[in-house]
């Protein structure tokens, strides 16, 4: 919606020659230090360099240490998991790429125009950092329907990402601390309760520290430049944990923490050498953030290798991880009635399923590497390269055609996600609706928790109702 309102049917924008045009004028009246002749309309740029690299190392650290992303991964079926998550990145890729890069020219197109918000003023930097860039030129564009866009838009994308943090939290916490090391032989019923207990906690802990943070001046803008700086010296071993038997538990334990440190201090001291203090302005600014986030990602490459030929390989087999089951929950089976008897040939098959699944996870994994090489090759390299490279200003027929592209793709990504899996879940949601037209109609199928025996009233004792559901 956003990308044909900028370059379809605006009054004010309409086109993406329009567009272009009003750009070429705001370089004109602001031009970008750093930028090639000073434009909004290239890929050289100075600042745009140091956040790309801000930009890559800080989304290792959130793609390969948030376990949200392998819980999905985890509780995906190893045919589907692969196939998803190329979908699902390939369909993101358009949100960066012309999504965000639409609004953030819109606002610059139209911030010399009466029905920008804060006309005849730009935006102030702190609300640029805040990330007020999208509303601001959603209402430049839509007005109070903009507003209602990005506050849905906002929303949906917020508890997506938060709900998956609550189970991720939850099932660390539950599993890994409380039944491994204080409760192993937890029942289902305590386990359950941890979680919840554990999801509340983390979601109070959460808004807390969310409002400290706003009222403290630390924005958005600041956090995304941060992260990388605390989470991506974890990078390389939680990487080398699942692709090398021989890193020990010594490396993989006190790299992260040890990396951490490094990268607080070249982030510090950097701050303090060009600013000459530490203040939110001084530790926010790109040089620190540049520094302390390459060391975060790099520091491991001497800790791992050091601890681990120092204190002996570990030679790890995985066969811990293979031994992960899921938590027992008879008590709670059995509260519901649920018989959990294993039927004859139970276990047989679970072995036949097990080495399907090896088969595929080894196909599967095969083809994520190539993938993977191709895509950072193809997305980090050939593309941007050239054209930072070569210091290109956008023509207006290559900008009109960069605006294509990008649309394109984004039908490809409203493909992927709203409509392929209508279309690859079309026979549960028939035999859904099926069973709820049934329902409706009375011709619904008695659960067994509600079967009465033959031959016994209602008055039988549930124990007895069970055998005879046995038998």
């Amino acid at each position: 919606m956003f990308a044909f309102t900028a370059y379809a049917t605006n009054e004010n924008l309409g086109s993406p020659s329009r567009v272009f045009d009003l750009l070429v004028e705001a370089s004109k009246r602001h031009p970008v230090e750093g930028n090639a002749g000073g434009s909004y309309l290239t890929m050289r740029s100075k600042e745009g360099a140091i956040f790309f690299v801000i930009n890559i190392v800080g989304n290792f650290g959130t793609v390969f240490c948030d376990n949200g992303y392998y819980n999905k991964a985890i509780a995906a079926s190893p045919v589907d998991a692969l196939p998803g998550y190329i979908m699902g990145g390939l369909s993101w890729f358009a949100i960066p790429w012309l999504a965000a890069t639409t609004m953030g020219l819109s606002a610059l197109a139209l911030e010399n125009n009466p029905v920008f918000p804060t006309y005849p003023n730009r935006m102030a930097p702190a609300d640029v950092t805040a990330g007020l860039v999208l509303p601001t030129a959603a209402v430049a564009m839509l007005g109070k329907g903009g507003a209602a866009a990005v506050l849905l838009l906002v929303f949906m994308a917020v508890t997506s990402a938060m709900s998956a943090e609550l189970i991720a939290v939850s099932s660390i916490f539950t599993y890994d601390f409380y039944q491994t090391y204080f409760n192993p032989t937890a029942s289902g019923r305590q386990l359950i309760y941890m979680s919840h207990t554990m999801v509340i906690g983390f979601a109070i802990a959460m808004a807390a520290w969310s409002t400290a943070l706003h009222y403290i001046g630390i924005s958005m803008g600041y956090l995304y430049l941060l992260m990388g700086v605390i989470i991506s010296s974890a990078v390389l071993p939680a990487t080398l944990t699942l692709m090398w038997s021989g890193q020990n538990w010594w490396a993989a334990t006190l790299s992260p923490p040890l990396g951490f440190v490094c990268s607080l201090i070249a982030w510090l001291v950097t701050a303090q050498k060009e600013g000459g203090e530490l203040t939110v302005a001084t530790t926010g600014a790109n040089n620190p953030m540049l520094a302390g986030n390459v060391v975060a990602l790099l520091s491991p490459l001497i800790f791992v290798p050091v601890l681990t030929f120092a204190l002996g390989k570990q030679n790890y087999d995985w066969q811990s991880m293979k031994a992960i089951r899921k938590g027992d929950d008879h008590d709670l089976a059995a509260a519901a009635n649920v018989d959990l008897e294993r039927i004859p040939g139970e276990e047989r098959r679970a072995i036949e399923q097990e080495a399907e699944e090896q088969a595929k996870l080894t196909k599967a994994a095969r083809i994520a590497r190539w993938l993977t090489a191709f895509l950072a090759l193809a997305l980090l390299v050939l593309w941007p390269m050239p054209m930072y490279g070569s210091g290109y200003i956008f023509s207006k027929k290559f900008f009109t055609g960069w605006v294509i592209v990008g649309i394109l793709w984004m039908f490809c990504s409203a493909f992927c996600v709203g409509l392929y899996p209508l279309w690859e879940g079309r026979k549960t949601s028939i035999r859904t609706f099926k069973a709820i037209f049934g329902e409706i109609m009375g011709r619904g199928k008695p659960s067994r928790q509600s079967m009465v025996v033959e031959g016994q009233g209602a008055d039988t004792p549930p124990e007895a109702v069970s055998e005879k559901m046995k038998d």
